[in-house]
């Protein structure tokens, strides 16, 4: 199974959109499922409120750091991810994405988990 397909469906099991995206990396990771999953605890929905970043984007985010830190910033990695999850998602704030003030849904909780893992996954190998 793909990558972005596992976040997905470990969404539709119980997961938050961060923990989604976090735990679809364990092989990839040094870290527990159940370390990752209470990591990306107070992540979803755009840090519990709709009003901050999306849990998706968020749990793309940690895992880049995890991967790639080596004890100088990765700020241009993390702006290229960012950049990225928007231009396929068409916004990064959770209540944009969800249309919660126009009413048109820019992007599902499945789409935004799927392209998170598919904007990381294109970064990683670059």
């Amino acid at each position: 199974m793909e990558r972005k397909e596992l976040a997905v469906e470990l969404k539709h099991n119980g997961y938050n959109c961060c923990q989604a995206v976090l735990c679809s990396f364990k092989d990839e990771l040094s870290c527990a499922e159940g370390d990752l999953k209470k990591m990306g605890a107070s992540f979803g929905v755009g840090m519990g409120c709709m009003e901050a970043t999306c849990g998706a984007l968020c749990g793309a985010q940690m895992v880049l750091g995890m991967k790639k830190y080596e004890g100088m910033p990765i700020l241009r990695d993390a702006a290229a991810v960012a950049k990225a999850f928007e231009s396929k998602c068409g916004a990064t704030i959770c209540k944009d994405l969800k249309g919660v003030e126009t009413g048109v849904v820019k992007c599902e909780c499945d789409d935004c988990v799927r392209n998170a893992v598919e904007v990381l996954e294109a970064h990683l190998t670059n």
